[in-house]
């Protein structure tokens, strides 16, 4: 039998799978005096594997067996593992804007306002404002960084009131200076993601206050305040006064 080995050479491979479950190695060759019998199975392997052994046992041909065996994977492989990571974090609400350093700042005095006090004024144009009053304001700091409303409100409907008038006739006096208010900036409405653009809100002469809501901004911001010549009537001597209130307020 050893004339099968003449002239060759046997190479054994020694080779691992980290993949998918493959077969192992269970290899059983027997060779019984030219008669081969290879991997025998079932009731007739078992009976020619039987056959083999008892001729090996008698001197007779030869067996080669071949087993491998190595634990499985401890779990199931995975060849692409995906991993989400969930990023979060939280920006407090907050509205802006810069009124100057001190609440002197938000004093606005318009000065004496003017009325026709000549002796040769027409009976009917004497003591009336001899033009408009107005203040200007304009901060470049304004705005809230979530949807928003903005609100203005006067104290008094009437505008600037003279509430030390004492008496006068009201067929030809008053003691009251309505006026309006008008707020600009750059903005988007509320729920509304687009590029800025323009944006107002106004308070007329017989409006006591009014509001609008908008998306995240942030610009600067002008407010206008006029009163108009009263022209109809004449004013009562004394001071006026009357405050207006501008909210932003986040929603």
């Amino acid at each position: 039998m050893k004339k099968i080995l003449t002239g060759a050479v046997a190479a054994i491979a020694l080779v691992g799978i980290a993949s998918p479950a493959a077969a192992q190695t269970n290899q059983r060759h027997y060779n019984i005096a030219g008669i081969q019998l290879t991997n025998p199975t079932g009731i007739g392997g078992a009976i020619a594997q039987g056959l083999a052994e008892f001729a090996i046992a008698g001197g007779v041909g030869t067996r080669y067996t071949a087993v491998a065996d190595a634990p499985s994977d401890s779990e199931s492989a995975t060849p692409t593992v995906t991993t989400t990571f969930n990023l979060t974090g939280s920006v407090n609400k907050d509205c802006s804007f810069y009124a100057g350093n001190n609440s002197n700042a938000t004093n606005i005095d318009f000065g004496v306002i003017g009325v026709r006090t000549g002796n040769n004024e027409n009976v009917n144009s004497a003591f009336e404002m001899v033009g408009p009053a107005f203040a200007n304001i304009e901060t470049l700091t304004a705005g809230c960084n979530f949807n928003n409303e903005v609100s203005i409100t006067k104290n008094n409907v009437n505008g600037l009131v003279n509430s030390a008038a004492g008496g006068y006739d009201t067929d030809e006096f008053q003691a009251n200076i309505p006026y309006s208010v008008t707020a600009a900036w750059t903005g988007v409405p509320v729920n509304t993601v687009t590029s800025g653009t323009g944006q107002s809100l106004a308070v007329s002469t017989s409006q006591l206050g009014n509001t609008i809501q908008q998306g995240a901004w942030r610009s600067n911001m002008t407010i206008n305040f006029n009163a108009p010549a009263i022209t109809n009537k004449g004013l009562v001597a004394g001071n006026y006064a009357g405050s207006t209130t501008l909210v932003l307020s986040a929603l």
